[in-house]
């Protein structure tokens, strides 16, 4: 808490935690990043750090690095990266300056797992005025394939702007509020970029990939296509442009911190024309660079104002 004070008359913004118990802790460990406290010496590895991308694949955030780290002119691209995660298999983690790249699977259960270990790493490395942007890929609703969606508000399947967790018990509701300024400035990046069309607008997380996004092809089916229809209606109703499995607990997780916050997601399909995908494998792979160069221009940007 003395170090947050600090760092705030500095005006500076650390990155909090609010869990008293970890101050009796002799040495924390991060076990599914594979470090610690007490064997790791946390500030002199990750303390500047100001930049925090993740999302789901373990390749997808080691070749964001090798892209940033180009872009950034800061190693050589062509050099390897190690895995910082590498004595575990859960998470992969990655790193060039002040950027921190790091995988955190798929769906809230595994995301929830990186964030707790992300955030305390953050805060004991005692790094400030952290951005993290999820980058990733979604199903659109009503959204030409490749366009990028950079989130306003992450929704439930009920279409209600919350994340819901049932802590000793009793269900827990959290708030799902991302930084709007921070949105701005990523669309305003794409304007400069005019290499995609990329929108801001909500984003629906579900707990499920088949069932729970409306599908018609998974192993279990009980709705026809009529039903699924009816409902992706009224998911368009409720200004949601695109559905994933993270944004929710990212969101709220994210809130708690007090770190600014962004999703950007590049659509790979619009899910009222359907469930596969269809695209060939070079186009979905362009798709997915998308993201990468939306954050990328955005933290040139703001790196060279630091």
């Amino acid at each position: 808490t003395s170090l947050r004070f600090a760092a705030e008359r500095r005006g500076e913004i650390p990155v909090c935690v609010r869990n008293p118990h970890l101050d009796a802790l002799k040495d924390d460990v991060l076990y599914h990043f594979g470090l610690g406290t007490g064997t790791h010496n946390l500030p002199a590895m990750f303390g500047d750090v100001k930049f925090v991308c993740v999302g789901g694949s373990p390749q997808r955030m080691k070749s964001f690095i090798e892209y940033i780290a180009a872009e950034l002119k800061m190693e050589d691209p062509t050099s390897e990266y190690p895995n910082i995660c590498e004595g575990t298999d859960r998470y992969d983690m990655y790193k060039v300056g002040p950027v921190l790249s790091v995988s955190h699977g798929m769906g809230v259960p595994s995301i929830a797992i990186m964030l707790h270990e992300l955030i305390k790493l953050l805060h004991y490395a005692r790094c400030t005025d952290v951005t993290i942007i999820r980058i990733g890929t979604s199903g659109g609703i009503g959204l030409e394939p490749g366009t990028v969606v950079v989130t306003k508000q992450a929704m439930d399947a009920t279409f209600k702007p919350k994340f819901e967790q049932v802590i000793l018990g009793k269900t827990v509701v959290r708030n799902t509020d991302l930084d709007q300024s921070l949105a701005e400035e990523l669309l305003h990046c794409s304007k400069e970029l005019k290499q995609f069309d990329t929108v801001i607008g909500n984003t629906m997380c579900t707990m499920d990939f088949y069932e729970g996004q409306a599908r018609l092809d998974g192993a279990f089916c009980f709705y026809n296509e009529k039903d699924k229809q009816d409902y992706l209606r009224k998911v368009s109703e409720a200004g949601i442009c695109n559905i994933e499995m993270e944004a929710s607990v990212f969101a709220a997780m994210c809130k708690l911190s007090g770190v600014r916050a962004a999703v950007v997601c590049v659509t790979l399909l619009d899910r009222l024309k359907g469930d596969q995908l269809s695209s060939s494998h070079d186009v979905l792979h362009s798709y997915q660079q998308r993201p990468q160069m939306l954050v990328s221009c955005y933290i040139k940007k703001t790196f060279r104002n630091l």
